[in-house]
């Protein structure tokens, strides 16, 4: 199993490098981030926002392959908490197939790559910059790890 992480994204700030290699470093091999940053659309005053997100959608549809689980980061998605990643985590670890978290533009996922998800998750209902999801994504993530494991990193 391999859990990819895709942002569309320009250059990451070196603190949010830190932050997410911090955590992704604290998880076994078995359950660490693959980092895909994927360059964002150009944008020109002639294009819709349409446009820039189905040249998005296209860019990132390259990544998902068959018999992976596709996950959006959407605000519409359903609102989760760390019991829910860790519940997902056991599941990921059973079935064996790649996850990837999907986040999108600066406007959002095309309504293409919400079809092709077969989860839509919302962080919360406040609004994050992409570096800061990265960061609360791998956090996340081994957050609910240290849940499954009975680590005091999780206090309830």
């Amino acid at each position: 199993m391999r859990i990819n992480l895709l942002s569309l994204a320009h250059k990451m700030p070196d603190w949010v490098e830190t932050a997410f290699n911090e955590y992704n470093q604290r998880l076994p091999k078995h359950l660490s981030l693959n980092h895909v940053a994927i360059t964002p659309a150009n944008r020109n005053k002639n294009q819709t926002i349409e446009q820039i997100k189905l040249a998005e959608a296209e860019a990132i549809s390259r990544h998902l392959k068959p018999r992976q689980l596709h996950i959006a980061l959407d605000e519409r998605g359903r609102n989760i908490d760390t019991a829910y990643v860790a519940e997902q985590l056991s599941l990921w670890q059973m079935q064996g197939d790649d996850v990837n978290l999907i986040i999108g533009g600066a406007d959002g996922l095309h309504a293409d790559i919400i079809q092709q998800s077969q989860q839509r998750w919302s962080l919360s209902p406040l609004t994050f910059p992409h570096q800061l999801v990265k960061v609360i994504i791998v956090e996340q993530i081994y957050r609910g790890y240290s849940l499954l494991n009975n680590h005091p990193y999780h206090r309830e």
